[in-house]
């Protein structure tokens, strides 16, 4: 293998070609047009790790019915307050996709987004009464206007005639509905925006291209090195500003980079399959997203869901996901990532964070033994009248869970996501899980702001943000009347009036 030197390099370098690193790419361009930027992907194509429509529960991630983020608390009540931020947050994702709409930037907006009613299910007393309480506590506040609940089974036939169909336990139902609900296809999306760079500029985009390492130079900035896998040539890129947005990929590279920030941070891997409709019929018969609850121990990522989606025009029907475990932090990674990824610094917050979550661990070990009878269990609960040659598995993405740091605890396992940024700014990367694709546009603005702070301080920055984003610098969640603005901007913009998955 030859290596070559390189000219130059650019302004910016985004490793991953995820929606992540296309959000954080069209943002900056917008900024400041004249910014240089390479992206370097690892993979042959766009988009086909995380960020892959089969790998990602395009949920459109906005807390309507995922009931992991209204938690009830000990004394009954029901905190909503991560609802509230993830809701805001989602809200900030659709307005920047507007203006690019408006704007040309993106076109046809219903190959990545689409209308579909977001709905949470439960049975048994006791967690009747938790949606019931919940439904109340998040009726109260603007964000989650005209969100309807009913225990009435008739009426839930009506609204997911395949989740009551055959349903003929005693046992008390109950259910939400928030009509408002979207699907995100953000593979499709990712795609729009990488060809949007690509049209701006400025901006090249290099596929099968692995980072192998990188260091910070003598004058601050960063020299990456890059295999090129095609012609088996290494060359050598210095950046001033580098964005490590590769998913599990971005943990490697945030150790080897070697800033006193990204120490002791550790990654637990964790992966997903699905069961997929094969039956025509059963999949015209739902059009909702319908969230469960969490089993004990379970991860976010496996809350179970009986979900419509869309994917390159056809509708299609998914349960799951179902948790296991691999070495490996990526898809189409490697064994060894996780071994590897143990280093003196993060040892001891990982052991501790292991053993704070044995439950965790006999959750995953018994999803990797579960046979296709106990899946087929699990999904009647959802679908009672579901019969095995209906659905086939399908193996989803692949998560890595944040592992860190903590003073009295020595380490724990977070869930959601964590920006590390370097001190001077010159590098920041991203590390976790859901609900992270449904949110990029809020995380990324964060993250300028620790990295571009004094662009970000510029009126012609802040001129830019408020025009892609009207609520920038606002609250969504105190101002009633700019959160039904933009949401009627955005409903339009994004073609999102009504449902469009009717049987």
């Amino acid at each position: 293998m030859s290596t070559t030197s390189s000219p130059p390099g650019p302004d910016v370098v985004l490793v991953g070609a995820g929606i992540m690193s296309a959000t954080l790419g069209v943002l900056l361009k917008e900024l400041q047009p004249d910014l240089t930027i390479e992206i370097f992907e690892s993979l042959d194509g766009v988009a086909e790790e995380s960020s892959d429509a089969w790998n990602n529960a395009g949920t459109g991630h906005s807390a309507l019915c995922e009931l992991n983020y209204t938690p009830e608390n000990k004394d009954g009540s029901i905190d909503i307050s991560k609802a509230l931020k993830i809701n805001e947050a989602f809200k900030v994702s659709k307005q920047l996709w507007s203006y690019l709409v408006e704007q040309g930037r993106i076109k046809s907006p219903e190959t990545f987004i689409r209308r579909i009613p977001h709905m949470s299910f439960v049975w048994g007393e006791k967690n009747v009464e938790y949606l019931r309480k919940r439904h109340q506590a998040l009726d109260q506040h603007h964000l989650f206007s005209g969100m309807e609940f009913s225990d009435d089974p008739a009426k839930l036939a009506i609204w997911m005639p395949l989740v009551m169909k055959g349903r003929t336990s005693p046992e008390p139902v109950a259910a939400t509905r928030m009509e408002g609900g979207t699907d995100v296809n953000f593979g499709a999306l990712t795609r729009s925006l990488i060809a949007c760079l690509k049209s701006l500029g400025g901006v090249k985009v290099y596929l099968q291209h692995e980072v192998l390492n990188l260091h910070r130079d003598a004058d601050s900035t960063w020299r990456i090195y890059v295999n090129d896998k095609v012609a088996g040539q290494k060359r050598t890129v210095n950046a001033k500003f580098v964005f490590l947005g590769a998913g599990g990929g971005a943990l490697p590279l945030l150790q080897k980079s070697g800033i006193p920030e990204g120490r002791g941070f550790g990654g637990f891997p964790v992966s997903g399959q699905w069961l997929r409709c094969t039956n025509s019929e059963l999949i015209e018969q739902h059009s909702a997203k319908v969230y469960g609850k969490a089993s004990v121990g379970a991860p976010p990522m496996s809350v179970p869901h009986l979900d419509t989606r869309m994917i390159d025009g056809k509708k299609g029907l998914l349960f799951g996901p179902f948790a296991g475990f691999t070495t490996k932090y990526l898809k189409k990674g490697s064994l060894l990532d996780f071994p590897l990824s143990i280093r003196p610094d993060n040892l001891i917050p990982m052991t501790a964070a292991g053993l704070q979550n044995v439950d965790l661990t006999l959750y995953l070990i018994g999803q990797v033994l579960q046979s296709p009878q106990k899946r087929l269990a699990a999904l009647k609960d959802f679908v009672p009248t579901a019969q095995m040659e209906d659905w086939v598995l399908e193996h989803a993405g692949q998560r890595v869970q944040v592992i860190k740091k903590d003073p009295k605890k020595g380490g724990i396992l977070q869930f959601g996501t964590e920006v590390i940024c370097a001190g001077d700014g010159s590098i920041s990367a991203l590390l976790g899980a859901s609900p992270g694709a449904s949110t990029a546009v809020a995380i990324m603005i964060d993250l300028i702001s620790h990295c571009f702070k004094d662009e970000m301080k510029t009126l012609p920055w802040q001129t830019k943000l408020k025009e892609m984003i009207p609520s920038h610098g606002d609250s969504l969640i105190k101002n009633a009347q700019l959160s039904k603005r933009v949401t009627s901007w955005t409903r339009d913009v994004l073609g999102l009036q009504e449902a469009v998955y009717a049987a």
